[in-house]
């Protein structure tokens, strides 16, 4: 089984709804980083050297690859990516080899084959 690693820069207040619909649509789990922050076109607003930018969350998800499509497209919708600029990106990575994901692999296998 192969894996896709999708990363998810996320609007903190849309981060619940994204790890919801990213679960429904086939991930089997996340790892959320607090309080990142990024630059995008636009330099961030400050105040008094304070930045008045919202939080983001950076969700990693680590999920199979012939689902990894149908996830990133939940997440960019859920998040809102496509409608607001500056709201978060989503992107993802193919992963060489992994481990410790046998629990994954044996709940997976039966979805994957339903799903091709």
């Amino acid at each position: 089984m192969h894996f896709k690693l999708l990363i998810a820069l996320v609007e903190d207040d849309k981060t619940d709804a994204v790890l919801k619909a990213a679960r429904e649509a086939g991930a089997t789990g996340a790892t959320v980083v607090s309080q990142a922050r990024g630059e995008g076109l636009r330099q961030a607003k400050t105040f008094f050297g304070l930045s008045v930018e919202t939080q983001r969350d950076m969700v990693l998800f680590l999920v199979e690859e012939h689902l990894a499509r149908k996830i990133l497209e939940k997440i960019a919708e859920v998040g809102q990516f496509d409608d607001t600029p500056g709201t978060g990106i989503a992107f993802q990575i193919d992963v060489e080899d992994a481990v410790g994901v046998a629990q994954q692999v044996r709940t997976l296998t039966a979805v994957v084959e339903g799903e091709l």
